[in-house]
Order: C-alpha cells, then sequence, then structure tokens
C-alpha cells in the first residue's frame, strides 16, 4: 500500500514512472516495424547517431530545454538513418556493415564533442553525459509533456498509415505494384522510429534506448502472429517495463533507473520465449516431445497391423515383443509405445504369448493405413516394410 500511495502521490515516483511508461508505450509500438523488417540495429545506430545532434543543440543554443535537445537528436538521427540508407543504395556494403559505420562516426562524434562542452566554462553544469546512460530521476513534468506529445503525434502518424506501412513491412514489391510511394513511405516510417528513440535518450541514454525500442517488440512477437495485436502487446509489454523498472530503481537504494527499466524488458522477453504458446521454448518441447510419442505408437501399431495381415484367418494372433523389436530400429520403444497404446485400448496383452491388437485397435490401424472396415486383405501399408521406422506415408494422425 506504501508503494501505490508513493506512487501516485509522490512528485519524483510518479513523473518518472510515468515518463518511463510512455518511452515504453512508444518505443515498442514503433519498435514493432523495426522487429518485423529485420531492422532491429537500427535503433542501436540511431540513438548512438543522436548523440552529437545533442551536443550540437547545446553549443549553438545554448539551452538545456528538453524540447530543443530532443530536436537536436532527432534531427542527428534522421540524419544517421539517411545516411545508413544512402550507403547500402549507393554501395555494396550490406545493411549491417553501413549500422556498424555510422553508429561508430557519430557516436565518436559526439563524444569529441561532448569533450569540447566539458572543457568550456560552463560545461560542468551541462550534464550532457548524462544522455549516455541516462537519468530518468532529473525528469520532470515538463519532460514527460513534450515526450508524450512528441510520442501521440508519432502514433497518431502511424494509425494514419496503417495499410501502407503494412505492405512496407510484408510485401514491399506489391505495394510498389499499387503506384504506392514505397521508398517515401519507408523514410517516413524510420523518421518515426527516430522520434520514437529520441524521446528516451533522456530516460534510458543513448546506451539503452535500442533495448527499449527491440525489446518489448521483440517479446509481443512470440505470442501473436497479427501486426495489430503484437503491436498492441508491444505498447503493452514497454509500458510495464517502464513503470516497473522506475518503481524498482525508487525502492531500492542506488539502483539506476534507465539500466533497471531495459533489465526489465529483458526479463519479458525472457518470459516470453520461455512461456509463449506458440513460439516459446517450453512449448516447442513439449510438441516435440508429443509427436515423438506419437510417431512411437504409430510405428508399433503398423507393426502389429502388418503381422496381424500374415495372419488372416486370426488377425487377433498376439505375437512376442522380440518379434515387434526385430521391425524396428528403436527396439527400446516397443514396451512404452505397447504399454501406451494398451491405456488406449488399442493393443491388449495376451501373457506369455505376447501382444495383439484389439478391435478398436485394428480399426484405427486400417484407418491410419486408408483401408475400408472389413477389406481385411494387404493394400496400403501390407508389407511396406519389415524392419525399421522410416518414413511414413501418411499424414494423420492416431484417433484421439
Amino acid at each position: 500500500m506504501d508503494l501505490l500511495h508513493d506512487l501516485l502521490f509522490d512528485y519524483t515516483l510518479r513523473t518518472v514512472a510515468l515518463g518511463a511508461a510512455t518511452l515504453g508505450i512508444v518505443s515498442g509500438s514503433l519498435g514493432t516495424y523495426a522487429v518485423l523488417r529485420g531492422q532491429s540495429l537500427l535503433g542501436d545506430a540511431v540513438s548512438h547517431a543522436a548523440l552529437p545532434g545533442i551536443a550540437l543543440a547545446f553549443l549553438l543554443t545554448g539551452s538545456k530545454a528538453p524540447l530543443v535537445l530532443v530536436i537536436g537528436a532527432a534531427l542527428a538521427g534522421w540524419v544517421g538513418t539517411l545516411a545508413v540508407m544512402g550507403v547500402v543504395r549507393r554501395s555494396r556494403i550490406p545493411f549491417d556493415a553501413a549500422l556498424g559505420i555510422v553508429l561508430s562516426v557519430f557516436f565518436g562524434f559526439g563524444l569529441v564533442l561532448l569533450v569540447v562542452i566539458q572543457r568550456q566554462p560552463a560545461g560542468n553544469q551541462a550534464g550532457l553525459d548524462s544522455f549516455l546512460f541516462g537519468q530518468a530521476a532529473a525528469l520532470v513534468t515538463r519532460d514527460v509533456v513534450v515526450m508524450a506529445a512528441l510520442g501521440a503525434a508519432a502514433l497518431v502518424v502511424t494509425l494514419a498509415f496503417w495499410k501502407e506501412f503494412k505492405l512496407l513491412a510484408f510485401d514491399t514489391a506489391f505495394g510498389s505494384t499499387l503506384g504506392l510511394p514505397m521508398r517515401r513511405l519507408d523514410v517516413a516510417l524510420t523518421t518515426l522510429i527516430v522520434i520514437a528513440i529520441v524521446i528516451g535518450l533522456q530516460t534510458v541514454g543513448v546506451v539503452l534506448m535500442s533495448a527499449m525500442l527491440i525489446a518489448p517488440a521483440a517479446a509481443a512477437r512470440q505470442w501473436t502472429d497479427r501486426l495489430g495485436v503484437m503491436m498492441g502487446l508491444a505498447a503493452f509489454f514497454g509500458a510495464l517495463a517502464g513503470a516497473s523498472g522506475a518503481v524498482i530503481s525508487a525502492t531500492t537504494t542506488q539502483l539506476p533507473t534507465g539500466p533497471t527499466i531495459v533489465l526489465c524488458a529483458s526479463v519479458l522477453v525472457v518470459v516470453s520465449l520461455a512461456f509463449a504458446p506458440r513460439r516459446g521454448l517450453i512449448a516447442a518441447w513439449l510438441r516435440a516431445r508429443r509427436n515423438r510419442t506419437n510417431l512411437r505408437e504409430i510405428g508399433v501399431l503398423e507393426d502389429l497391423y502388418t503381422l496381424a495381415l500374415q495372419h488372416a484367418e486370426n488377425p487377433h494372433h498376439p505375437h512376442p515383443v522380440a518379434t515387434l523389436q526385430t521391425m524396428t530400429a528403436r527396439p527400446e520403444s516397443v514396451v512404452p509405445g505397447l504399454e501406451a497404446l494398451a491405456a488406449r485400448g488399442l493393443v491388449a496383452s495376451h501373457d506369455d504369448r505376447g501382444w495383439t491388437l484389439t478391435e478398436q485397435g485394428l480399426s484405427a490401424a486400417r484407418a491410419f493405413a486408408r483401408i475400408p472396415e472389413g477389406s481385411g486383405q494387404k493394400a496400403e501399408g501390407s508389407g511396406r516394410r519389415t524392419t525399421g521406422h522410416g518414413p511414413r506415408t501418411t499424414d494423420h494422425g492416431l484417433p484421439p
């Protein structure tokens, strides 16, 4: 209750949490396009390229007003983005190499400018080096209002060009055939991503901002295949990471806010990678285990059916486990497969004489081999193989 009271009524905590949540919503939403277009490193390049813009804005205006510095960062980041696109378009340098070149050149230039500022008489009071790792605790209401206004404008433009940006992300060639200016749309979407990045520089800094752009969207991608749902989830994850990081930082002594926010976003990514129902690692493991079990049971069922066809006068003639084990490349899977099939009533044990198909199992085997009920003769599957569990000729699973 004390934490909730502080979150609602403590000015510093409330302002930082609101600012971080706003940053998470905007960066998560627009980061969706960066993830889907395979441009995850673009955020890293833009955030580093924004540093000289911040320094130049201060040198030219002498102002530390957030709006002035954000405009400088946006212009520098936008120029850096255009530089990446120009290098890729006009040379044979690949996209990732162009990102590395622009990132290092702009970041190095920004550090030089910071040193120049520090050597000036008022340099120590500038505090621009806080943009390297962020200084969320210094956020005031005015900063949050600027972040919210810029972020809202970027999201409105994104919604206005929803279909066009969707084509840009998934099928640029088709968009070109419709007569859409895909290159200008590319520049416009990249500009919006630049806005999302620069509004977070004061909170998490140049070095960590790319994580806020990518992590929420990467986590959301694990849960859905729909663009709208993914963008909504990314905004929610971003807001959750921002607010929780701010609260954790405020309640723990000497814990920096920006890195804490990024760590919270990373936790969301790890949780999503592990527990997402379709793409998660645990779901994939369970799916693979279920498939292996199903294939093992299918193999035993087929082998018993093959033996039953060789005893047409008595298809329920029992067969020893040793016989079934000679028919497969994995004899250790025969007994578990028989036990699983017996639990489902498809096979039955006849003590020392071995195992046989039940009527239900015989029907299931015929259905699996696509043999009409009551034919009882050799057909598909009969004599198809005698040893080993080779590739199956059917894609049917066992009946439930």
